[in-house]
């Protein structure tokens, strides 16, 4: 791998939307010196404004051939869920290397045949859990191995946000657990707030698939789609760790979503989009300690780093193995729960048609602070009793 030449000519699948952002950074990577676009992958091709700086683009709806086409040394893989087991396989079958969004796959088989692929391959696979790439995490791990906290006795997440009608059409596969027959399991721990989920299962240090025993869910809907927008989960590891996640999309108020350990003499919270973390010691009033906040690498400037022998790998696809257990647990519970019309009401005032459920901005909070799922905390509209899904 150190053999290549930087500056590695990438192809971009998937520019817009999400993808724009992917689109700016391999902007900013190319004026480094690190990267040069050579491809672009859509069904829409995009204009000589959104490509404005990049040089000579080649354009088509057809992945492989444009990868022949441009003899590209990388991919960025943004499209939709279901069909990111078939690109990455053909940018494995040409030995291209690989920045695939997360989730990695829409089922726990998908995201095997994909990882088998690339190892046979020979290429490298990063997942695009940023928040993994933060410079918090590792130092969130020195503070529990020092004891700042004492004893974990858990790790919990929270993730209150909000969307409209309009995210849910915003494309054919968008709120939906299958699709033609294939599965898209988009929904909101696996999807939106994923980050959520791969993040506390990093803090806990369960992202190996065989760290997971046990995944209890429940799934909810307010908004009439056919995936869950209000749910929670809580893992339960092979030395005897827990996890819980609750996360919505129908929150009374747009929330910074977060990670926290829990010890026996405090507690670290890690608000990991904005790379801030801080100490609480544990007490009747508990004492803020410390408040930091931290650096981040890019997972595409560390995959380039990686390839130039560097770097180490930050997001491989051995390290999303906990959180495509999470994924196959949701995937294979029953039908989300559509909520009763007294549990929400539209959001009043907002020209976009939006709903909120009733108290679910403490609920999930609840939840990452407890490690008690929604049934548990009381919830009257959270029934029946959680799914439990085993992995061994």
């Amino acid at each position: 791998m150190s053999g290549l030449r930087r500056p590695l000519p990438v192809v971009l699948a998937g520019a817009r939307g999400h993808g724009a952002r992917h689109l700016e950074n391999i902007r900013r990577l190319q004026h480094a010196g690190l990267l040069r676009l050579v491809g672009v992958c859509e069904l829409r091709p995009l204009t000589g404004e959104e490509l404005a700086g990049f040089g000579a683009v080649r354009q088509s709806a057809d992945f492989a051939g444009l990868l022949d086409a441009t003899g590209a040394a990388v991919a960025v893989v943004c499209t939709p869920i279901p069909t990111h087991t078939a690109l990455a396989l053909a940018a494995a079958a040409r030995g291209v290397h690989l920045l695939l969004e997360k989730p990695p796959a829409p089922s726990y088989e998908e995201f095997l045949r994909m990882a088998d692929g690339a190892a046979a391959a020979d290429i490298a696979v990063q997942i695009g859990f940023q928040s993994l790439g933060s410079h918090a995490v590792p130092a969130i791990r020195r503070l529990i191995a020092q004891g700042a906290v004492g004893e974990v006795t858990g790790v919990g997440a929270a993730g209150a946000w909000v969307r409209d009608e309009a995210y849910f059409r915003r494309a054919p596969w968008a709120g939906r657990r299958r699709l033609d027959g294939a599965d898209v399991v988009d929904g909101v721990l696996t999807n939106p707030l994923a980050h959520a989920v791969a993040t506390a299962l990093a803090l806990a240090d369960a992202t190996a698939a065989d760290a997971v025993t046990t995944v209890e869910t429940e799934l909810f809907r307010a908004h009439a789609i056919e995936s869950d927008d209000t749910s929670c989960v809580r893992v339960r590891t092979a030395d005897g760790g827990r996890i819980a996640v609750g996360a919505t999309l129908c929150a009374h108020t747009a929330d910074e979503p977060y990670a926290v350990v829990h010890g026996t003499r405090g507690r670290i919270t890690f608000w990991y989009r904005q790379d801030r973390l801080e100490v609480h010691r544990a007490g009747p009033a508990p004492a803020l300690a410390s408040t930091t906040r931290h650096g981040r690498t890019d997972l595409l400037e560390n995959l380039v780093e990686h390839l130039a022998g560097r770097a180490r790998l930050l997001v491989p696809p051995a390290a999303t193995g906990a959180f495509m257990r999470v994924v196959e647990a949701v995937r294979t519970a029953p039908e989300p729960v559509a909520l009763p019309a007294r549990a929400w009401r539209a959001a009043p005032g907002e020209r976009a048609e939006r709903r909120i459920v009733h108290g679910v901005d403490g609920l999930v909070a609840a939840c990452a602070d407890t490690l008690r799922l929604y049934s548990e905390l009381g919830a009257d509209w959270a029934r029946p009793a959680p799914t439990t899904f085993t992995t061994r």
